[in-house]
């Protein structure tokens, strides 16, 4: 439940929001809540919680747009959900009683989780975090309070990530560079790496700039944070928990496109390796991965715009390896993926609720 103070309304849980009933985790099955729930994330959030089989979407708060329906926000919830926004402290007891809560989202602004835990901890309990900024994600800031995140990328963290409590999603351009780099990292093939990686609109959050202007944006192209950008630093970690023993040089120079959705990284590295072996490693690194596959055509963004998967290409000419890996950035680089963790966490089978068709056409 929620309760009042001067920052906040209350809230009460609604059992009759109810969708589903009788999951496999009780009656309504899981209780969740989003904190945050204004912005794309947020708002992609709702979309796949709403209809997931295993989930009773409890709570969306919004300091901001407090006793406003979802959809006056969110326009194409209108007819999917009559849930309003919260806008009271969060607090709530862990478990599985009408009322509580079982997990929390936090979409909030970098830097916003860590304060948000500051001043709500006491009142959270045990109750399971899952939070989207980078507060939380390098190992120096994984542990907090009571707390210890878990890095979130099931291809490399799953066994972990099931018996955590508390989950640092990945950022949306780690997700799409270490999902290409992973099997090298794996078998000690990566020195030197060369990326370049394209992102959507949406990737720069709904706050007005320059640069995400309609005017500015269609039919123009410009690279920012050249070899300085903020996700080079979790890339790095993963990449040493695989590779340990050998220093690896990423650069990174990151694009703006003039479209909404969608990453598309191409890496290049020196490899000796016969391309057929690299193919079948990466086919191996992801037998077990539902959502990242290996292509043997060509891939394009339309592939996984609006879905939680992630499509990698290799090419290689004489030494000059190339991997190509595309995700969507809301997705696989944020929402889906958060799910997919969540999922993970409570011993649901890993996609559930993320069969989604990609806008293809």
């Amino acid at each position: 439940m929620f309760l009042n103070n001067n920052n906040y309304n209350s809230f009460l849980y609604d059992p009759s929001i109810s969708r589903f009933s009788g999951s496999p985790l009780g009656a309504g099955g899981l209780k969740v809540g989003i904190v945050g729930g204004a912005g794309y994330t947020g708002g992609e959030l709702i979309r796949l919680l709403i209809n997931h089989p295993a989930v009773e979407l409890s709570f969306v708060h919004s300091k901001s747009n407090a006793g406003k329906y979802l959809y006056e926000i969110h326009s194409d919830l209108l007819g999917e959900t009559n849930l309003k926004f919260a806008g009271g402290e969060v607090s709530a007891k862990p478990g599985t009683s009408e009322g509580s809560i079982d997990v929390i989202f936090l979409c909030l602004g970098h830097g916003d989780a860590r304060k948000f835990l500051e001043q709500e901890e006491e009142k959270l309990g045990g109750i399971k975090i899952i939070d989207l900024s980078h507060d939380f994600r390098l190992a120096k800031n994984s542990a907090f309070n009571n707390r210890n995140f878990v890095y979130g990328l099931p291809e490399l963290n799953k066994e972990e990530i099931k018996t955590a409590n508390n989950i640092a999603n990945p950022g949306c351009f780690a997700t799409a560079i270490q999902l290409g780099l992973l099997p090298l990292a794996k078998t000690g093939l990566l020195r030197d790496i060369y990326t370049t990686g394209i992102t959507g609109s949406t990737g720069a959050g709904q706050s007005l700039s320059a640069t995400t202007h309609f005017s500015w944006r269609a039919n123009n192209i410009s690279a920012y944070k050249t070899l300085n950008h903020q996700h080079l630093h979790e890339i790095g970690e993963s990449i040493a928990k695989l590779q340990p023993e050998q220093k690896v040089d990423l650069s990174f120079v990151p694009w703006r496109g003039d479209f909404t959705r969608g990453i598309f990284i191409s890496s290049q590295i020196n490899c000796d390796k016969p391309f057929e072996e690299i193919t079948q490693l990466y086919k191996d690194f992801y037998t077990d991965a539902p959502f990242t596959h290996v292509s043997d055509e060509p891939i394009f963004l339309k592939q996984v715009v609006n879905t939680n998967k992630c499509i990698i290409q290799l090419e290689k000419v004489g030494s000059k390896l190339v991997i190509h890996s595309i995700i969507d950035n809301l997705l696989k680089g944020a929402s889906g993926q958060a799910v997919q963790n969540m999922n993970l966490m409570f011993g649901l089978e890993e996609s559930t609720g993320l069969n989604l068709k990609a806008n293809y056409f």
